[in-house]
């Protein structure tokens, strides 16, 4: 036969009884609470294991992508260096930071960039990884460090979590800052680029002057 027993006064009662026989303390709630802890502690030991399921796949796929990817060489770890230094020179503390402390630039492209493919560019990014991949483009195409501290920044946001047209709407404004201006970059090939790519996914940004057609961020 079950048993009810009292946790104000430690009473065994019989199955039937509502109330303590000893002290009247109620035993309908108290049998409830029992009932019902044991469902709490299963859900927290389920969260638990969600949670620390998702964080060894996160690692797993973290290493994997380091694994099956080149670092890069000593001289390309350099120029990288000094363009990160002029983000953070012209007061880009917070992408600064990013690129500084909590991001793995790669030479070549890991196994998850080579199995959804990229169009040309300069970087690609892998959020919430914080791998940058940088492409032999980067390197070559990019005419001084001030116009590879624009990449970086644009991929700074993508570290952040922006999405291709924030990140390009962030970098296109704050060009002027990071003194990467029309009069010395306007004919480079990133230059070029990058506004074309602007323009098409943000064309917001170009529509002042008298024809509605120059960039309103000059």
């Amino acid at each position: 036969m079950n048993r009810n027993k009292c946790k104000r006064c430690g009473l065994v009662n019989a199955a039937k009884d509502e109330t303590c026989r000893r002290c009247g303390e109620p035993l309908t709630e108290q049998a409830v609470a029992d009932e019902d802890a044991p469902k709490r502690r299963g859900l927290l030991k389920r969260l638990v294991w969600i949670i620390s399921t998702t964080i060894v796949l996160l690692f797993i796929a973290y290493m994997s992508m380091l694994v099956t990817s080149d670092d890069l060489r000593y001289d390309q770890r350099e120029v990288v260096e000094r363009a990160v230094a002029v983000v953070d020179a012209k007061g880009f503390d917070k992408q600064a930071f990013i690129l500084k402390r909590l991001t793995r630039y790669r030479a070549t492209d890991s196994w998850w960039n080579k199995y959804l493919g990229h169009r040309d560019a300069y970087a690609a990014t892998n959020f919430p990884f914080e791998i940058v991949t940088l492409y032999p483009e980067f390197f070559e195409k990019a005419v001084d460090d001030t116009e590879r501290a624009a990449i970086l920044l644009h991929e700074a946001e993508h570290l952040l979590g922006a999405g291709e047209e924030r990140a390009l709407e962030v970098a296109w404004r704050s060009k002027a800052q990071l003194g990467w201006i029309e009069p010395t970059y306007g004919q480079t090939k990133v230059w070029n680029n990058t506004k074309e790519l602007t323009q098409r996914l943000v064309p917001s940004l170009f529509v002042c002057g008298p024809e509605g057609k120059s960039d309103c961020t000059q």
